[in-house]
């Protein structure tokens, strides 16, 4: 996911639900994803202009990886406020999803699973390619300045 300034998307689903005060009542999952600011797109683009690479598949990624529990936490100190996650037996919530199958409720094991499951990319291909040892912008960084943009 690329991310930055005026982001239309999930981390803004996911901003506004924090907002309300409301819990995360799946901090007993630890599942970490890769994001991109939108300041380290730009700078692996302008990297890519100046120089002449090897063709190939190269994945854009922040050099970290995020849990889902530290975007909340990240969101709650952009917004001044403590955050509220809460770790609820995996068990429990699995049995719940499964329940939410069998009476097609929001919560089912399809939706549990994409907010749960990991999802992380290598950009080290992308690094030695260009020369670069690490990218610009660290991920905390980069969502802190995307979180407070959401604020204006």
């Amino acid at each position: 996911m690329i991310h930055g300034p005026g982001n239309k998307g999930n981390l803004n689903l996911l901003y506004k639900i924090v907002q309300k005060g409301l819990p995360c009542p799946l901090g007993a999952f630890e599942n970490r994803r890769s994001f991109t600011s939108i300041d380290n797109l730009t700078y692996i683009i302008s990297q890519l202009i100046d120089k002449d690479i090897e063709s190939g598949i190269y994945q854009v990624a922040d050099d970290e990886a995020l849990w889902t529990n530290e975007i909340i936490r990240l969101i709650a100190a952009a917004q001044k406020r403590k955050s509220r996650i809460w770790n609820i037996s995996r068990k429990l919530i699995l049995l719940s999803a499964r329940l939410g199958n069998v009476l097609h409720l929001p919560l089912n094991s399809e939706r549990l699973k994409k907010l749960t499951e990991s999802y992380v990319v290598p950009n080290q291909k992308l690094k030695t390619a260009l020369g670069i040892e690490k990218m610009p912008v660290r991920a905390g960084a980069g969502m802190k300045k995307t979180f407070e943009s959401f604020q204006k």
